[in-house]
């Protein structure tokens, strides 16, 4: 009910077009952009995984020549998306890379249709830009969202289903979240199994390398009933625990399902220090991580938004 109020307060006060002033918006962004790590894609190698943070749940993964983008959330706000406009909260740090440095994606991830996950300015502009040139995999009863879009493909796959891509294994694994994109709609977590919108995160494997990506979650054993262990490098949540504990986790609710339940070697942070969603600081997530971190038998990648982590 708590977050139910905050979206629809938030959405309502950013209706007002008082708060989108090019000038504002733009001076913010100026300011944004000055302190920010810079990922460089083209010094990358299909040789090689790379996993560059461009923020929030947004990461530009390359897999052996493979260039996937997870949630992408490119633009200054997030929201309700008409008249070419996007009205809702305000990023307050930029990304790392913008919209048009971002190679064309050969597959776009989405863990769920959130708002803040599944940003229809952003993928309306990736497909504008590579129009039937990506494809994308999303979760089960989300598809409808942006089936209107010119992708190369949309898919949608379940708990438990796989799919392949080139060379990639993808499998669907269920988390602890909920699905509805706004409150009246049907959703999995309220009981709607089989047509309610549903919540993934992706376990992916190639060239014998696995990677996690954690999508959006609060803390769970389900990693362990789905028997998914030894991975190279989870990505993981970490921000706005405080108060919606019930759908997210905390930096060490996430360094133990990471550590300990898919016994991951390398931890990459998501899911902060980009959007003000949770009444907890912006930066103590990731000085709860950096803190916390020690204590278990886990690499953290990447402490800050920008940075790039490789595995050869």
């Amino acid at each position: 009910m708590q977050r139910r109020k905050f979206i629809k307060y938030a959405l309502i006060a950013a209706a007002s077009p008082l708060l989108y002033n090019n000038s504002v918006a733009k001076t913010l962004n100026k300011e944004k952009k000055l302190p920010r790590t810079i990922p460089d894609p083209s010094s990358w190698s299909d040789t090689e995984m790379n996993i560059a943070w461009i923020g929030h749940s947004t990461v530009l993964i390359n897999l052996y020549g493979n260039i996937i983008l997870t949630d992408p959330v490119m633009f200054e706000r997030i929201g309700l998306y008409f008249w070419g406009l996007t009205f809702g909260p305000s990023r307050y740090s930029a990304p790392a890379i913008e919209f048009e440095e971002i190679p064309r994606p050969d597959l776009i991830l989405l863990s769920h249709a959130h708002l803040d996950h599944m940003d229809f300015q952003t993928l309306k502009a990736f497909t504008e830009k590579y129009p039937g040139q990506i494809n994308c995999i999303t979760a089960f009863n989300t598809s409808d969202v942006i089936s209107e879009l010119e992708w190369k493909s949309l898919r949608e796959i379940d708990w438990g289903e796989s799919a392949s891509f080139n060379n990639i294994n993808i499998k669907a694994v269920e988390v602890q979240h909920f699905g509805w994109r706004f409150p009246w709609e049907k959703d999995r977590s309220r009981g709607y199994y089989s047509d309610g919108r549903s919540y993934n995160a992706y376990y992916l494997e190639c060239n014998g390398a696995s990677l996690f990506f954690g999508g959006d979650t609060a803390y769970t054993s389900k990693f362990l009933e789905q028997d998914i262990k030894n991975i190279d490098v989870a990505i993981m949540p970490i921000g706005a625990y405080y108060p919606w504990r019930r759908s997210h986790c905390t930096p060490d609710e996430a360094l133990i399902m990471a550590a300990k339940h898919l016994q991951a070697k390398v931890f990459i942070p998501i899911h902060c220090a980009t959007f003000k969603q949770g009444l907890e600081p912006n930066d103590e997530p990731l000085q709860w991580l950096s803190e916390s971190s020690p204590a278990y038998n886990i690499t953290v990648g990447l402490n800050r938004i920008g940075e790039t982590y490789t595995l050869r």
